[in-house]
């Protein structure tokens, strides 16, 4: 037999809230299963009818109201990488010892959960990290991602440097300037040219005289 959900809206339902009264009609909306033959709903956009020839279960989102429907999107191009591509993390082997990826590569995880895994090259890792991997275990290393199939769960990444124990200031300071892309390399003997030469240097009283003081 046909399926039919009426609703009645009256003083009474008013009071209790006319929002709970939606949300209880689109959850059994939403428990409709069309079988053979023609099976029409009432909801709030009056009667739908859906024609369905082959006996299975149809999921309809034209029986539900446009207020109920989340709206979707995908992503067709990227305009602009913001990025680095480059992450702190620890380096393990892999858990499948008898594949052939396993005598290949080793797995990179990032401390930072919203970059991806990688795989990277053990010609990357350290010589003797094959047969004493525990060494390694506390290591932060610099990987940079440079490729991600559509395919594969992991992306492919390429060891750049060790940084040292985690924990310690230096190599989590590094990690991070690396991370989003800060210089902090040496200053170049140019730069260090304009800097006064003769030390200690001190504020002339001309300076001071023309500046505000905001010691």
């Amino acid at each position: 037999p046909d399926v039919i959900i009426e609703a009645q809206f009256d003083d009474n339902g008013a009071e209790r809230g006319q929002d709970h009264l939606q949300d209880m009609l689109a959850d059994d909306i939403k428990k409709l299963s069309l079988d053979t033959g023609e099976k029409e709903a009432v909801g709030f956009s009056g009667v739908h009818r859906a024609k369905q020839d082959d006996g299975t279960k149809v999921n309809d989102p034209r029986l539900l109201p446009d207020e109920f429907l989340q709206r979707t999107a995908k992503v067709v191009y990227i305009l602009e990488k913001k990025h680095s591509r480059a992450a702190t993390g620890f380096i393990k082997l892999l858990a499948d010892k008898n594949s052939e990826l396993f005598r290949r590569c080793a797995m990179f995880s990032p401390v930072d959960h919203r970059v991806p895994r990688a795989y990277v090259s053990l010609t990357d890792c350290p010589p003797d990290f094959v047969t004493r991997p525990e060494d390694y275990s506390n290591m932060l290393f610099i990987c940079r991602i440079v490729d991600w199939k559509e395919d594969s769960n992991f992306a492919t990444g390429q060891l750049a440097k060790s940084l040292g124990q985690a924990g310690e200031i230096e190599p989590e300071t590094e990690g991070i300037l690396t991370e989003y892309g800060v210089d902090f390399s040496d200053f170049s003997p140019e730069a260090l040219e304009c800097l006064p030469q003769s030390l200690p240097w001190v504020i002339s009283p001309e300076e001071l005289a023309k500046r505000r003081d905001l010691r």
